[in-house]
């Protein structure tokens, strides 16, 4: 079966780290974009992956996401 193209997404995943004052733009994971709908899906698989089980919500290691969709 032929892959299907995909639309209405940007591609990119801009990370703002705002203790070292640094911007970073990376593709976003083709498995991101197939297996998660939406903004609401790409903050949950970011989120899971990237934290610590039980981060304070008010600490320097949590993070924002922000994800239209």
């Amino acid at each position: 079966m032929a892959e299907t193209k995909l639309f209405g997404y940007g591609g990119r995943i801009v990370r703002v780290d705002l203790s070292r004052g640094e911007v970073s733009i990376e593709p976003t994971p083709e498995d991101l974009a197939r297996e998660y709908i939406g903004g609401r899906g790409f903050v949950a698989r970011i989120l899971w992956d990237e934290l610590e089980p039980g981060v304070d919500p008010l600490s320097p290691g949590n993070k924002v996401v922000m994800a239209p969709g």
